[in-house]
């Protein structure tokens, strides 16, 4: 589709969207909102790392999910890792995504 897992500029590292999916691209946690968000963070960390940030240098996260009812399952998962930083946040309710097993799809935006 010609895109980047993330963007360098300015100082920032913009993470696309990021799915629950494990190296040979099979869904992790199907039908559990709380374990695709925290497989989804965990991979974002390490996108982080690689780009020279960490968690307490996110400025903004997008979290997209299939049910807005399933919103305090994502938003245990996601304070555990944010906790007190809590950055800007955007919970949008989208249609099921082009594999219905992804429930949970969330981009960062971070200070590098």
């Amino acid at each position: 589709m010609g895109y980047s897992r993330a963007v360098i500029a300015n100082g920032m590292v913009y993470i696309s969207a990021t799915a629950a999916t494990d190296a040979a691209g099979a869904v992790v946690g199907k039908g559990d909102f709380e374990r695709q968000t925290a497989v989804i963070l965990e991979k974002l960390g390490a996108v982080l790392a690689d780009a020279g940030s960490s968690f307490d240098r996110v400025v903004q996260s997008r979290v997209y999910l299939t049910d807005i009812s399933a919103w305090e399952a994502v938003g245990r998962a996601h304070g555990a890792v944010f906790g007190a930083h809590g950055p800007a946040l955007s919970l949008v309710h989208v249609k099921p995504f082009l594999d219905p097993d992804m429930l949970v799809e969330i981009e960062l935006v971070a200070v590098i």
